[in-house]
């Protein structure tokens, strides 16, 4: 057995891990897009690493972009193997997947308006709507708990990593030259005070550890301040300066989660009557299938929704589809909160709603998730005097604040927790993914004092043997 590291490889983004057994078939571990890497972002999405009409199996941890967003483009290039998932991440992965592909169509069309009055030759997307039709169709779904064989060496199953709605860790157990291996894949492990999903659940005994490593270094505030934060964000900004609070989040997850908030405090009679818009259509269609989902939702939210039917909903909030109504969001003079992707602020409407409030100091920009170093969400928090947006220089007038609790990605004493249904002394190997590298440095000691031992942190398309 060898493993390969084509994403996530000392960085965050980019998900993509390649089992190749002596046998000659080769599971992939999620395939994801890199972002934020500025110009070299588009030639890492399109150069994979590896043939894709090698691989026979393809399983899909969540949704997340950084994590499923380039299968279309895995397809498009010869892969015609079935994709694994659990059944939410396949509703999740629909809309997520249309709408990267339209804003690349669109990205791409705009380009090559430029282009041709150059006469440059025209650019191609990464993928179109129909490739992302074409990977759909591929998709199969397991339940959480299930054990299913794929072949007749390779079973799958699937446990609850708590991290966004169906996410899951993979479980593989896989029989070669009549020896079986457990090989664990973690995906991304969530929180134990999520607030809306159940915890991780422990996960069978593992020989190989495939582990995310995010937050290594990290420790969270805790999350029963998370909602006091908000609401004083709140009141300074648009009771007290009477400005607009912008919060980029990412579609999936980190934006229902404030939201609910905002509904708790609503509930609670302690937030002002200030209009909320959720400005993305991607957040309108995720918070739709979430609401499908109640399988997924933990005892607290179950329970609030005993006497509050709709915890993503309330009077004052708005979610906002049409490109015109986004428009006049931006055009707002009265105080208000906007929620908008993307997380990280590469992308999307949220661009404009932080160019129109980036020069008042009125306003506050509130960020509620990871960035990467060089995104600009990652500038600001960074705390940079002067950013760019479109091509424009502006001025950071405005408050940049950050609520870390609100990540769905576990500190290093949640993952910890999390590993502890481990016995370390029978994982013979671990591999430390999606993190950037002096973060998995930290999180490797951490690990080593766990008890672990065989630690590698992979670089970017190494291939290490399993013996």
């Amino acid at each position: 057995m060898k493993i390969s590291f084509h994403g996530a490889a000392r960085t965050v983004t980019g998900s993509k891990h390649l089992i190749s057994l002596s046998n000659g078939k080769k599971i992939l571990l999620d395939c994801g897009l890199f972002q934020g890497h500025g110009a070299d972002t588009d030639p890492m999405n399109r150069h994979l690493g590896f043939d894709p009409m090698s691989v026979n199996y393809l399983v899909l941890s969540h949704a997340h972009i950084d994590h499923s967003g380039n299968i279309p483009a895995l397809v498009k290039q010869g892969f015609k193997g079935p994709i694994y998932c659990t059944s939410a991440t396949r509703d999740l992965a629909a809309i997520m997947l249309f709408d990267t592909a339209h804003i690349q169509e669109n990205d791409i069309a705009y380009l090559n308006e430029r282009r041709e009055r150059k006469k440059l030759p025209p650019l191609q997307p990464l993928y179109t709507t129909s490739d992302v039709e074409k990977a759909l169709s591929q998709l199969f779904t397991i339940p959480f708990r299930k054990k299913h064989r794929i072949d007749e060496n390779i079973e799958i199953e699937f446990t609850d990593s708590g991290h966004i709605l169906g996410a899951a860790a993979v479980n593989l157990t896989i029989t070669e030259e009549g020896k079986t291996r457990q090989v664990y894949f973690s995906g991304d492990i969530g929180r134990y005070s999520d607030k809306i999903l159940k915890a991780p659940e422990p996960f069978p005994q593992a020989d190989i550890l495939i582990c995310e490593s995010t937050y290594g270094n990290r420790l969270h505030e805790g999350t029963e301040a998370t909602e006091q934060q908000l609401l004083s964000i709140v009141q300074k900004t648009c009771v007290e300066n009477k400005g607009r609070l912008v919060i980029p989040s990412f579609s999936l997850g980190r934006t229902q989660e404030v939201v609910y908030a905002l509904n708790n405090l609503k509930n609670a009679g302690k937030l002002p009557p200030i209009k909320v818009y959720v400005d993305s259509p991607l957040s309108v269609n995720a918070t739709t299938i979430m609401r499908t989902h109640p399988e997924c939702f933990n005892e607290d939210i179950l329970a609030t929704m005993r006497t509050d039917p709709d915890p993503f909903g309330f009077d004052d909030l708005f979610y906002v589809r049409r490109v015109e109504d986004s428009i006049k969001i931006n055009n707002l003079k009265e105080p208000a909160i906007i929620i908008s992707a993307s997380g990280m602020a590469e992308a999307g409407r949220v661009k404009h709603h932080i160019r129109n409030a980036i020069e008042d100091p009125r306003n506050t920009i509130l960020m509620v998730g990871y960035c990467t170093p060089d995104s600009l969400g990652g500038r600001l928090m960074a705390g940079a005097s002067r950013i760019s947006i479109f091509g424009k220089e502006f001025e950071v007038k405005a408050t940049i604040e950050q609520i870390h609790s609100f990540s769905a990605h576990a500190d290093y004493n949640e993952m910890l927790k999390y590993l502890s249904c481990q016995d370390p002394k029978k994982v013979k190997q671990c591999f430390l993914v999606h993190g950037d590298y002096d973060v998995q440095f930290e999180w490797r000691e951490k690990l080593q004092h766990a008890g672990f031992s065989n630690i590698e942190i992979p670089d970017m398309h190494s291939t290490w043997d399993i013996h």
